[in-house]
């Protein structure tokens, strides 16, 4: 096992694209950390250039003491698992783990040792003499990922490793990964666009978007303390609401105005708030004579049982401001209800024109 290093990481491509931009972070020996964002976000090249599998245009990548940006795919000690498992179908669930310590000219007796330690650690042992087409997609993850493991590579590269699990499956296999990450204490960086996968697994998480890494934090903090608008709504379901307000002095204190609706906030509120931000679970439904707190119209209503999603609208016309409200339990409410939502001060995050958290 080992660190991992990205100092000042570009990647541009021949004709001109820029897949990863000016990319700095490090993951410890041990840890697991998520590569998340959109489609296209470049973590995906960002994996592949670790892995040796893309060449670097700019920057270094270190594994433990060692700059690998030359080196080959085979001297850097890396596993990879694939979302498509790239097992081989003919050979069974033993000639699968076995196959890249063969690669490695590895005594019978150590190989034997490693595919028992793998098959009880992933509990794969009955499983050992049948094919991949005889397994469940959780089963067939369950085998790639321990032919990466039983090599002990210094890195375990995880790249959409769920994505062609139904929901069940995923929610099964990612508490196996986590599990398997904490007894082994393996080296893993594992990409996904679903955010879910990324706050649940993760030790410390890495928003990427459009090539440049927005934020590196565990998930408690990126979700309390977002550096910017992107990573505020891009990490939550449902996302923070991000609406656009004016903010101006009262007194001693500050106000923001929201879609011509005026509330007080906290008095270290930034001047140079142009948007703001509230996670739905903020809200909570005002009485009458509740001050403050934003009037607001029902649009459409999710009952889902232990908690309920009323999507709202602050204001009328061009300037209205949509609203994603999280309650709990089934409150009684219906389309074009009007309602008045409160939340604590302290729960507002305030944003420049640039988005960057104020």
């Amino acid at each position: 096992m080992a660190s991992v290093a990205f100092e000042h990481v570009g990647k541009t491509y021949p004709n001109g694209t820029d897949a990863v931009i000016d990319c700095s972070f490090a993951v410890d020996d041990g840890e697991l950390v998520v590569l998340v964002g959109p489609s296209g976000c470049g973590k995906s090249t960002l994996l592949r250039m670790l892995a040796g599998l893309e060449t670097v245009s700019t920057g270094v990548i270190r594994i433990g003491d060692r700059i690998v940006n030359e080196l080959s795919p085979q001297e850097r000690n890396i596993a990879m698992v694939f979302q498509d498992y790239a097992l081989y179908p003919f050979m069974s669930v033993r000639k699968n783990l076995a196959f890249p310590l063969k690669m490695r000219g590895m005594a019978r007796d150590e190989m034997d040792k490693r595919i028992a330690w793998a098959a009880d650690v992933l509990e794969l042992a009955p499983l050992l003499d049948r094919l991949p087409k005889q397994l469940s997609g959780g089963q067939r993850q369950r085998v790639a990922m321990g032919r990466a493991l039983v090599r002990e590579p210094a890195v375990s590269l995880l790249d959409e490793p769920l994505s062609n699990l139904d929901a069940k499956l995923r929610v099964e296999v990612r508490a196996e990964i986590a599990d398997l990450q904490r007894r082994t204490h393996t080296t893993m960086i594992y990409v996904t666009h679903d955010q879910t996968e990324a706050m649940t697994l993760g030790h410390r998480i890495a928003v990427l978007d459009g090539g440049r890494l927005q934020q590196v934090a565990p998930p408690q903090e990126l979700y309390d303390r977002p550096a910017n608008a992107f990573v505020a709504a891009f990490i939550g379901n449902p996302p923070m609401n991000i609406f656009p307000v004016q903010t101006r002095a009262n007194g001693a204190g500050k106000q923001i105005v929201v879609a011509g609706q005026t509330l007080p906030v906290d008095p270290a509120g930034n001047d140079d708030a142009r948007q703001a931000g509230l996670r739905p679970e903020a809200f909570r439904l005002a009485s009458d004579n509740a001050a403050p707190a934003l009037e607001a119209t029902v649009e459409h209503v999710e009952f889902l049982g232990h908690e309920t999603l009323a999507h709202v609208q602050v204001g009328q016309g061009s300037s209205a401001v949509p609203l994603v409200v999280r309650l709990p339990g089934m409150p009684p409410l219906s389309k074009d209800e009007r309602v008045r939502l409160s939340f604590a001060p302290k729960q507002l995050h305030l944003f420049d024109a640039q988005g960057v958290a104020l």
